[in-house]
């Protein structure tokens, strides 16, 4: 079967040498005689695993020795929980940025544990922007400052991380991790959910400093305190291990392709020849504000209803799947992460001025 372009926003298209990897690894991990789907996380092989998945991370994200790496389970969502439970700690309260869906469920959750200071939102206009800060607006006795790197929804990126002090700096990064470089040392805890960038759903990498640590309020479930997976290096319960290997093929993949740089330029490109055709074009409209633009989410729409209709109807036939967009903003959003080749870009743009050519 002929494989398509998959422009999903997550779980979404993953490296096709890392998916031929995985596949003749597949029965037989090495010398192991068995799938690591077979594996026990107590094993020594399976260790070695982990272990090397953890190397390679910190090598291509540049991680000091005083953060620890966790994979966990639970989604991006669980960490919506998880962070308060575990810092929202001495003042009880954290300034929080709305640029999206995922971010206002973020701050949603946490004000279940807390006072949640909403300093900044761009929700006025649906989104279509990082809005401007006033540090005035921020809270010198925050326990945590609290942003969504990339807004998958809206196609929203920081250009420029919040100055915010002495108060630790929380990033979601689920849908932007390895995608552009980024100084982790700005950050208190960074985490992202691994369906976007990093392989298949079901493990979630948490980047924490060491001094956020063992500070959990006292009722945080055992499963939700970080330091309890810091101590047992991830394999307090049975991990999600055949995730969390696939990850490990995905970090030497981007290391092949010469690291979070080459990526960044890679990205970057891809995003030009969607952004530059948006901007020429006289049917198709990019939805975001210029300078907060994605490299990793793209939303568009056409002038009508049944323009949009039809465009995803011919895409999807075409070869061009998943590219429908979140019924909040409409029309069509194309996700091109890490694993989507430049082709699959210029293939979509040639086809996008082709559709145009017949509806002017």
């Amino acid at each position: 079967m002929e494989r398509v372009f998959n422009f999903s926003a997550g779980p979404s298209m993953l490296p096709l040498e890392v998916l031929e990897q995985a596949q003749s690894e597949f029965l037989c991990y090495g010398s192991s005689g068995m799938s690591v789907m077979e594996m026990s996380h107590r094993s020594k092989v399976f260790e070695g695993i982990l272990e090397q998945a953890k190397a390679d991370l910190r090598e291509l994200m540049q991680i000091p020795e005083n953060y620890h790496i966790l994979f966990l389970q639970g989604g991006g969502s669980t960490q919506f929980a998880m962070i308060p439970m575990n810092l929202m700690n001495h003042n009880h309260c954290a300034d929080y940025v709305i640029t999206g869906q995922w971010a206002k469920k973020a701050a949603e959750e946490a004000a279940r544990y807390g006072t949640v200071h909403v300093v900044a939102s761009s929700a006025d206009t649906t989104f279509d922007r990082i809005p401007k800060l006033d540090p005035a607006a921020f809270h010198s006795n925050a326990d945590y400052f609290y942003i969504t790197l990339n807004n998958t929804i809206y196609g929203t990126r920081w250009t420029k991380l919040p100055d915010v002090g002495d108060v630790p700096l929380i990033g979601d990064m689920s849908s932007s991790i390895l995608s552009e470089e980024i100084d982790i040392t700005k950050f208190g805890l960074l985490y992202a959910g691994a369906q976007k960038n990093l392989g298949p759903a079901g493990v979630t990498v948490v980047i924490i400093r060491d001094d956020l640590l063992g500070n959990a309020m006292p009722f945080t479930p055992t499963m939700l305190r970080y330091d309890i997976h810091a101590k047992h290096n991830s394999l307090y319960n049975t991990p999600p291990t055949y995730g969390i290997y696939f990850m490990g093929r995905v970090f030497q993949w981007v290391k092949a392709q010469g690291g979070v740089s080459a990526m960044q330029k890679r990205n970057e490109e891809k995003a030009a020849l969607l952004y530059d055709f948006l901007d020429a074009s006289a049917l198709f409209r990019g939805t975001v504000v210029k300078e907060d633009r994605s490299l990793m989410n793209v939303p568009f729409v056409l002038p009508t209803e049944e323009l949009n209709a039809e465009f995803l109807q011919q895409a999807q036939a075409a070869g061009f799947v998943n590219l429908k967009g979140h019924r909040t903003v409409g029309g069509m959003r194309a996700s091109i992460y890490n694993a989507m080749p430049k082709e699959g870009v210029q293939q979509l743009v040639a086809f996008m001025k082709q559709f145009e050519a017949e509806h002017i």
